[in-house]
């Protein structure tokens, strides 16, 4: 699992992932493009909310807006997979599938992988930061988020 020296961290051949057709997430998406990572909030009782809806999860409110968050999390719960789940991850693992939890946006919880030695020790609770991988050469181009154990304390 060596992608990250080839300036990525999920090989060629995945499924490109794409805002939905009703144009739910486009806000996400665009997001990431920007390197800023976008969540909803409600714009009557003010909590956070992902995944994205129509309206509010807390008190049903249409009236959400998208807003950009800190892209900084804790490690809440974590698995390291060894068998894939796509063809184009056969020779890609073992790698690590974090949910982690944004403090600073109601404790949301977002999954995502964990960069870095797929065997590395895991400790829950750890800080994490957002890692914004750009694919350039998608068509369209696009931007995922993965998560790396943060430097600073």
């Amino acid at each position: 699992m060596n992608a990250l020296a080839e300036g990525t961290y999920l090989p060629k051949g995945l499924t490109q992932p794409a805002p939905m057709r009703d144009g739910l997430d486009l806000p996400y998406w665009e997001g990431t493009r920007e390197h800023q990572l976008r969540v909803q909030r409600c714009a009557d009782c003010g909590t956070h909310q992902w995944g994205p809806d129509w309206m509010c999860h807390a008190c049903q409110s249409f009236e959400v807006e998208w807003v950009t968050v800190e892209p900084r999390a804790r490690i809440y719960s974590w698995q390291r997979v060894h068998h894939p789940v796509h063809p184009a991850l056969a020779d890609h693992g073992p790698y690590i599938v974090v949910l982690v939890e944004l403090p600073h946006a109601d404790n949301l919880r977002m999954l995502g992988n964990l960069l870095g030695d797929p065997l590395q020790d895991i400790v829950i609770g750890s800080d994490v930061e957002a890692v914004f991988e750009d694919h350039d050469d998608g068509s369209p181009p696009f931007t995922l988020v993965q998560w790396q154990v943060s430097s600073t304390v």
